[in-house]
C-alpha cells in the first residue's frame, strides 16, 4: 500500500514538473531553451513528457481555430466594402487627373516665370556667398603673397611670423578649399626652406668666420697692446682727464681694417668693412666690424621653429671643430714670429666672436661651454708652445715670442679668460730663454778672448783714459798720476767681458718684464741666470782658453792679471743688479753672485798653467842636455843648455811683475823644483849605466849655476835661501860623492842634525854603484894597483854598510 502512495507521489511529482517544463518552454526564447530540453532527456519520464507535450501542442491548435471562427464573418464584410470604395476611388481619380490637366494648362507661364525668379534668387544667393567667402579668402591670399615676397627677399624671421599668423589666424576660416589644403600642405615645406636658408646663412657666417678670425684677433691684440702702453703713459704721468673703460668697452678692441670680397660677402660673411681710424678716434667695436645678424636670425627661427636646441647643438659643433682647427698649429709655426702671430691672432679671434655670443644671446652658449673651450684651448696651446719654442735657438726671437704670448695673455684677460697657466709657462721658457742666451754668449765671449791681444790696455790721452774708466770700473790713484802714454794692467777683454756681462743681465731683465713678478722674484730670476753665465759659460770659455796648445806664458800671465781685476768688479755687478731690481742684497732669501768663485777657479787654472807650461819648457831644454859621464876633465864652467835655461827663467819671471806676489813665487819655487827634480833624474836614470868623477863634477858646476839663480832672487819676496831648498837634494847628494864623506854621512845618518840629511841611501847607492863600475873598468889607475883595490874596496865597504842602512830602514 505503501508502495502504491509512493509511486502515486512520484507520479505526481513527475507531472508537475512536466508543467513547469512546458511552461517554460512557452515563456522562453527558442534559442535558451537548450538546457530546459536537456533536463527532459535526462530524466527517466521521457515518453510521458513526449505524450504530454503532443496533448499541449492539440490544445493550442483547438484555441487557434477557435479563434479564426469567430473573427471570420468581419472579414467578409471588410472586403465587400472595400469593393464599393475602389470604384468612387477610380471615379475621384478622374476628376483629379482632369483638374491636373487644366490646371497644369493654365499654370504652364506662371510656371516659367518662377523658374526665371528661382535662377535670379539662386544667381544672387551665390554671388553673395563667392563675395562673403572671398572676403574671408583675400587676407589669406595677401598673407601667402607677403610670404613669398618675404621668402625671396630673405627676410626669414619675419616670414616666419607671418607664416605662423597664416597657419593659426587665417587658414582655419577657410581650411575647407582646396587651395587651403594646398598651402597647409605648403607651410612644413616653407618651413623647412626658411630652416635651410637660415642655416646656410649661418654656415656661411661661419666660415667667413673662420677665414678671418686672425684678422679680428689680430685688431683685438693691437686693441690691447695700445690699451697697455696707454696705461703705461698714465703710470708715469699725472692722470689728468684720464677715463677708465668700462666692461662695455672690452668689445671695442677692432681698430682696423677687415677686407670683404663683394656686397654679398658684406651681407652675408659676417665680416664688414671698417676704413682705418685714426688714433684719437674711437674704435669700433665687435658688433660693428662682423654681422652677427645671421646667427641672431638663425637663433631666433630655430627658437620659433622648436629647434633651439638643434640650433644650439649644431652651433657648438661646428664651433668646437673650429676650434680644433684654429688650435692646431703650422708646423714651422717655429721659424718665424710671424708663424706664432698669426697663430695666437686666430685664436683671440675665435674667442673674442664667442665672448660676443655668450653676452649677445641667450643660452645659445653659456659660461660652461666656454669655459670648456677655454680649458682645451689652453691645453693645446700650452702644449705647442712648449713643443715649438724648444726648437728656437735665438733668443731675441724667444724674448719676441714672449711679449707675443704676455700681449696675448692680456687680450684674453680682457675678456674674462683665466692666463694664469700661460704665464707658468712663461716661466718654463723663461728657463730656454736663459739656455738661448747662454750659448750666445758663449760665441760673444769666445770671440773677445779668441780676438783679444792679451797685452796691458795703452792709453795716450785722457779721454782714452775716461773712456776706458767708464766702460770697467776701475781706480788706481798711482795710475792716474803717471803721465801720458800708459797702460792698464788688464787688457781689453776685460772691460768688454764686464759690458757682456752688464749686456746679458739687460737681456734677462727684458724677459722680466710684463709678467707679473715681484722685484724679489726678477732679481733672483736675474742672479741664477747671471750665476750661470758667470761659473759656465764664461768659465768655460776661460777654460778653454787656458788649456789650448799654443797659449803662451804672456797671456796666460795676462790672463791672471785680468781675472784679477774682473774678480774686483764682481761687487759691482751685484750693485747694477740691485740698482735695477731695486732688492736690496742683504734681503732674505736673495741669491749671491758667484762671480768672484769663477775668476778665482779661472786664475788657479791659469797659475797651473803657467807651472805645467813652465815645467814643459824646462823639459825641452833639458832634452838639449848631453853630458859626457865617461869624461875625466874636468870642466870649469856650466853646460851651455842650462845656460840657456837659466836665461829663460830670468826672462820669464821678469814678466811676472804684475803677478800676485804668490803667484810668481809659486811658480818660481814650482820652476826651480822641477829643475831640481829633473837633474836628479837626469842623474840617477837607468840609461846612464856608469859615471866618472869628472863628470860628476862637472853635473856640480851646472847645480852651482842653479843655486845662484835661486840666490840672485828671480821673484821678490822669498826669505833668505827659501828658493835654493828646491836644490837642497842635489847639493848634500852631490857635496857627499865630490868630497867622499862617507865616513860622516854613516856615523851621522837618522840623525836630525846630519850634514846629509837629505841624501837617501837608496839615490847614494844607486850612483855609488854607477861610479864603482867606472873604477873597476878604468885604465888610468892601472899603474895605481894598490891605490885602486883600496878605493874599491873602500866602495865595496860603502856599499855594504848603504845596503843595510836599506834593509834596517826597511824593517
Amino acid at each position: 500500500m505503501e508502495r502504491g502512495k509512493m509511486a502515486e507521489a512520484e507520479s505526481l511529482e513527475t507531472a508537475a514538473e512536466h508543467e513547469r517544463i512546458l511552461r517554460e518552454i512557452e515563456s522562453t526564447d527558442t534559442a535558451c531553451i537548450g538546457p530546459t530540453l536537456r533536463s527532459v532527456y535526462d530524466g527517466e519520464e521521457h515518453g510521458r513528457f513526449m505524450e504530454k507535450l503532443e496533448t499541449r501542442i492539440r490544445n493550442h491548435d483547438r484555441e487557434i481555430e477557435k479563434m479564426c471562427n469567430f473573427h471570420y464573418q468581419g472579414f467578409v464584410d471588410s472586403i465587400t466594402e472595400l469593393l464599393k470604395v475602389r470604384g468612387e476611388a477610380q471615379k475621384l481619380k478622374n476628376q483629379v487627373t482632369d483638374t491636373n490637366r487644366k490646371l497644369q494648362h493654365e499654370g504652364k507661364e506662371l510656371v516659367i516665370a518662377m523658374e526665371e525668379l528661382k535662377q535670379c534668387r539662386l544667381q544672387q544667393r551665390n554671388i553673395s556667398a563667392t563675395v562673403d567667402k572671398l572676403m574671408l579668402c583675400l587676407p589669406v591670399l595677401e598673407m601667402y603673397s607677403k610670404l613669398r615676397d618675404q621668402m625671396k627677399t630673405k627676410r626669414h624671421y619675419p616670414a616666419l611670423k607671418t607664416l605662423e599668423h597664416l597657419e593659426h589666424t587665417y587658414l582655419p576660416q577657410v581650411s575647407h578649399y582646396r587651395f587651403c589644403k594646398v598651402m597647409v600642405d605648403n607651410i612644413p615645406k616653407l618651413r623647412e626652406e626658411i630652416k635651410d636658408v637660415s642655416m646656410s646663412d649661418l654656415k656661411d657666417f661661419l666660415e667667413s668666420i673662420r677665414k678671418h678670425s686672425d684678422k679680428i684677433g689680430e685688431t683685438a691684440m693691437k686693441q690691447a697692446q695700445q690699451q697697455r702702453n696707454l696705461d703705461n703713459i698714465v703710470l708715469q704721468q699725472p692722470r689728468i682727464g684720464s677715463k677708465r673703460k668700462s666692461k662695455k668697452d672690452a668689445y671695442t678692441i677692432f681698430d682696423t681694417e677687415i677686407e670683404s670680397t663683394s656686397p654679398k660677402s658684406e651681407q652675408d660673411s659676417g665680416i664688414l668693412d671698417v676704413e682705418d681710424e685714426e688714433d684719437d678716434e674711437e674704435v669700433p667695436g665687435a658688433q660693428d666690424l662682423v654681422d652677427f645678424s645671421p646667427v641672431y636670425r638663425c637663433l631666433h627661427i630655430y627658437s620659433v621653429l622648436g629647434a633651439r636646441e638643434t640650433f644650439e647643438n649644431y652651433y657648438r659643433k661646428q664651433r668646437r671643430k673650429q676650434a680644433r682647427l684654429v688650435l692646431q698649429p703650422p708646423s714651422n709655426m717655429h721659424e718665424t714670429l710671424d708663424g706664432y702671430r698669426k697663430y695666437f691672432n686666430q685664436i683671440v679671434g675665435f674667442f673674442v666672436v664667442e665672448d660676443h655670443i655668450l653676452h649677445t644671446t641667450q643660452g645659445l652658449v653659456n659660461r660652461a661651454y666656454i669655459d670648456e673651450l677655454w680649458e682645451m684651448a689652453l691645453s693645446k696651446t700650452i702644449a705647442a708652445l712648449r713643443t715649438h719654442s724648444s726648437y728656437c735657438s735665438d733668443p731675441n726671437l724667444v724674448l719676441d715670442l714672449k711679449n707675443l704670448i704676455v700681449l696675448f695673455a692680456d687680450t684674453l684677460q680682457v675678456y674674462g679668460f683665466p692666463v694664469n697657466q700661460l704665464f707658468d709657462m712663461l716661466l718654463e721658457i723663461r728657463d730656454q730663454y736663459s739656455e738661448t742666451l747662454l750659448k750666445k754668449w758663449a760665441g760673444i765671449f769666445r770671440n773677445i778672448l779668441d780676438s783679444d791681444n792679451y797685452s796691458p790696455i795703452p792709453v795716450t790721452s785722457e779721454e782714452m783714459y775716461k773712456k776706458v774708466v767708464g766702460q770697467f770700473p776701475f781706480q788706481d790713484t798711482e795710475l792716474e798720476k803717471q803721465p801720458f802714454p800708459k797702460k792698464f794692467p788688464f787688457s781689453e777683454f776685460v772691460p768688454k767681458v764686464y759690458n757682456q756681462i752688464k749686456e746679458f743681465i739687460y737681456a734677462c731683465l727684458k724677459f722680466s718684464e710684463d709678467l707679473h713678478l715681484s722685484s724679489t722674484e726678477v732679481d733672483d730670476m736675474i742672479r741664477k741666470s747671471t750665476n750661470l753665465l758667470l761659473t759656465r759659460t764664461l768659465s768655460n770659455s776661460l777654460q778653454n782658453v787656458i788649456k789650448r796648445k799654443n797659449i803662451g806664458l804672456t797671456e796666460l800671465v795676462q790672463i791672471i792679471i785680468n781675472t784679477t781685476h774682473l774678480e774686483k768688479s764682481c761687487k759691482y755687478l751685484e750693485e747694477f743688479i740691485t740698482n735695477i731690481t731695486n732688492v736690496l742684497p742683504e734681503t732674505v732669501h736673495t741669491t749671491k753672485l758667484y762671480g768672484t768663485t769663477t775668476f778665482k777657479d779661472a786664475r788657479h787654472a791659469a797659475e797651473e798653467e803657467i807651472y805645467t807650461n813652465l815645467n814643459q819648457k824646462i823639459d825641452q831644454f833639458l832634452q838639449l842636455a848631453d853630458y859626457d859621464w865617461m869624461t875625466g876633465d874636468l870642466g870649469n864652467k856650466a853646460s851651455d843648455y842650462l845656460v840657456d835655461l837659466i836665461a829663460f827663467l830670468r826672462s820669464t819671471f821678469a814678466v811676472f811683475t804684475h803677478l800676485p806676489g804668490k803667484v810668481a813665487q809659486t811658480a818660481c819655487m814650482s820652476a826651480c823644483k822641477h829643475l831640481a827634480t829633473s837633474l836628479m833624474q837626469l842623474l840617477l836614470e837607468a840609461e846612464v849605466r856608469q859615471l866618472t868623477l869628472g863628470a860628476l863634477q862637472q853635473f856640480n858646476l851646472d847645480v852651482r849655476e842653479c843655486e845662484q839663480f835661486a840666490r840672485s832672487g828671480p821673484v821678490p819676496g822669498f826669505q833668505e835661501d827659501t828658493l835654493q831648498l828646491a836644490f837642497i837634494d842635489l847639493r848634500q847628494l852631490l857635496d857627499l860623492f865630490i868630497q867622499w864623506d862617507w865616513s860622516t854621512y854613516l856615523a851621522d845618518y837618522g840623525q836630525p842634525s846630519c850634514k846629509y840629511l837629505r841624501v837617501n841611501p837608496v839615490t847614494a847607492l844607486t850612483l855609488l854603484e854607477k861610479m864603482k863600475d867606472t873604477s873597476r873598468k878604468n885604465n888610468m889607475f892601472a899603474q895605481f894597483r894598490k891605490n885602486e883595490r883600496d878605493k874599491q874596496k873602500l866602495i865595496d865597504t860603502v856599499a855594504k854598510q848603504l845596503r843595510g842602512l836599506i834593509s834596517s830602514h826597511h824593517s
